[in-house]
């Protein structure tokens, strides 16, 4: 049995720590601090409250930092201390994973990057959390016999948020392209005329549409800084960056989960827990 800390049970967190406890493992969190709604779904995760993060550093074998983009770096300083194997599984560009990398090696830990591709875990077949870095076949295994896979993509840390960047580059970029499509057209008085040449020329565009703005409602604030890194992705590697630059200003113009009638100077995208 290994012990492992979830920093922090967001909706994927709690679903990972879920899948982790149902395998054996000692699954804790730090519940100092934290939001009622926090609790709530680490209670219903089965998850052990260690107390502090200190207190949670000092038990855990591994600790899995699953936070919005933008938190990344704050989270592994908070971690300071932590000795055993740190597992950044966040939405970031290879670039900010070597500043965690850093932040989490100075300390005398252990660096494994992640790349979470899919849902919150609950059947085999839909979720993958792709490991790069000398340490990630140790995290594969402590993964195995649950209904997440885990795909080592060799030792240098990097690539498995480099394949996550691609990935989301092309499944949140696109929707941010369709809610801005949408949003012109009926601006320009057009909406429903397109709505009808999509029903003919791309039938599945509605649809899509549809989950778009679903999926930006409910979690569009985090991946503002999702779009962000992405775009520095893309300039790291010679490519245009104001695609998903854009991509940002489409998601930040979204209204925040209980805050629907705010206006967009009024909304960001705060640290939720």
């Amino acid at each position: 049995m290994t012990t492992i800390g979830v920093l922090h049970p967001g909706e994927m967190g709690a679903a990972l720590g879920g899948r982790l406890r149902e395998r054996g493992h000692d699954v804790a969190w730090a519940g100092e601090g934290r939001s009622a709604a926090t609790r709530e779904r680490a209670d219903a995760a089965g998850l052990r409250d260690a107390g502090s993060l200190a207190a949670l550093a000092a038990v855990s074998d591994v600790l899995l930092s699953v936070c919005p983009p933008h938190a990344a770096l704050d989270v592994a300083r908070a971690a300071a201390g932590f000795t055993g194997v740190y597992v950044d599984a966040n939405a970031i560009a290879p670039a900010t994973v070597e500043a965690v990398r850093a932040i989490v090696e100075s300390g005398g830990a252990r660096f494994v990057d992640g790349g979470i591709v899919g849902p919150p875990p609950e059947r085999e077949g839909t979720t993958r959390l792709y490991l790069s870095g000398a340490d990630a076949v140790l995290v594969a295994d402590v993964l195995a016999n649950t209904c997440l896979e885990a795909p080592v993509l060799g030792p240098e840390p990097g690539a498995a948020s480099a394949l996550k960047m691609a990935y989301a580059a092309w499944t949140k970029g696109t929707a941010a392209m369709l809610l801005a499509i949408s949003a012109t057209a009926r601006a320009s008085g057009v909406e429903d005329a397109l709505m009808h040449e999509w029903s003919r020329s791309q039938p599945d565009a509605g649809d899509r549409l549809a989950a778009a703005r679903d999926s930006a409602a409910r979690k569009g604030w985090r991946w503002v800084g999702e779009m962000e890194e992405i775009a520095a992705t893309f300039a790291a590697a010679g490519q245009p960056d104001g695609f998903h630059r854009a991509a940002a200003e489409v998601f930040r113009s979204q209204p925040a989960p209980g805050a629907s009638t705010a206006s967009p100077n009024q909304r960001g995208a705060p640290l939720r827990p």
